[in-house]
């Protein structure tokens, strides 16, 4: 005759199979009336769990650092705040670098939840975006923390690491306004990252409150790259009239308005004052060196890992946690300020 199985008792239980197992491992977020009836079903079907499968599911004590960037200096920086975690606690870290609009990530990552290679994802923008890709990952039983741009976690489907790029945004905005630039131009804008639509939305509120019209001709969509910001620029010094500043929507766009105000022969930041945003190592090693945004990211990815590691060794059913980086701003040499 065929051994009962795990699922034998989750349908004669009226129950899913998680909760059985939860309930065989003696988990604490199972009702008394659940737990009682559960083990009801396992002694009338006899049910004996495989010991043997139970350690293998609760070993991995590796979490996966899942991400779509480009920046090597942010996805530098988050490894060593994953690690720095990983190492206080005894877990590993797996690097899982992908292409965000692939649907092969949702099958590599599927591969080594079920061989027990990793227990828990952090995930990154875009990814981190994509509610589809969570739900599919939690229904494997993985566990999920998200690292976003915002002002607040959007929802409670997993615990999120939220960053304040609004704020920052009108911030550095505010700082440009204060030396006295009104035409202030914004380059690198992307529809699909939230962090970028974040900053430009700072860029406009600052705008907005200072009673200065917004002009779409010198707001410029781009890539987050050191070419994007010489292409972007070039396209703005045909702007009439030139703006005299530019808000770049990270360092690496920056450092390339720099280069492609230097070919024109413009001063930085006497002609035209440029601010970054992430204080990566461009916003150092650029001259002038770079006015912007110093967002911390060891210790975004850091806190991040922390919630996962609880996460993953407590409950499953604890509350989602949420916690939020408000960014500061960064006055250096690129920002000139303009005479009254």
């Amino acid at each position: 005759m065929k051994k009962p199985t795990i699922k034998d008792v989750a349908k004669l239980a009226g129950v899913s199979f998680k909760t059985v197992s939860r309930v065989v491992n003696g988990e604490s977020c199972v009702s008394e009336q659940v737990k009682n009836k559960v083990q009801l079903c396992i002694e009338q079907l006899n049910y004996q769990p495989n010991r043997t499968a139970q350690v293998m599911r609760r070993a991995p004590k590796s979490i996966a650092f899942v991400y779509d960037n480009p920046n090597s200096h942010y996805v530098i920086e988050m490894q060593n705040g994953i690690l720095s975690e990983c190492r206080k606690k005894g877990f590993e870290l797996v690097i899982h670098p992908t292409d965000s609009h692939s649907e092969q990530v949702k099958k590599d990552l599927a591969s080594m939840i079920g061989t027990n290679l990793i227990g828990g994802v952090i995930l990154t923008p875009p990814l981190s975006e994509n509610n589809q890709l969570i739900t599919y990952l939690l229904n494997l039983d993985a566990k999920v923390v998200r690292i976003l741009s915002g002002s607040q976690a959007p929802d409670s489907l997993s615990p999120t690491i939220y960053v304040d790029d609004i704020n920052a945004g009108q911030k550095i905005t505010n700082h440009l306004l204060t030396c006295g630039h009104k035409r202030i131009a914004f380059i690198g804008h992307q529809l699909s990252h939230m962090s970028s639509e974040g900053r430009l939305t700072g860029y406009r509120k600052a705008l907005a409150t200072s009673s200065i019209q917004i002009d779409e001709n010198i707001i410029l969509p781009g890539e987050f790259t050191f070419e994007s910001g010489v292409e972007m620029t070039n396209k703005l010094m045909e702007k009439k009239p030139r703006p005299t500043a530019i808000f770049a929507c990270n360092d690496e766009i920056a450092a390339g308005a720099i280069f492609a105000a230097r070919l024109r022969n413009l001063r930085v930041p006497e002609d035209i004052s440029i601010v970054g945003f992430e204080d990566s190592p461009f916003s150092r090693q650029t001259w002038p060196k770079l006015t912007t945004v110093h967002q911390p990211n060891a210790d975004i990815a850091a806190k991040a890992a922390a919630f996962l590691i609880d996460l993953m060794l407590d409950a499953p059913c604890a509350k989602p946690k949420s916690y939020g980086f408000q960014l500061d701003l960064v006055e250096r040499d690129s920002v000139f300020q303009l005479a009254d």
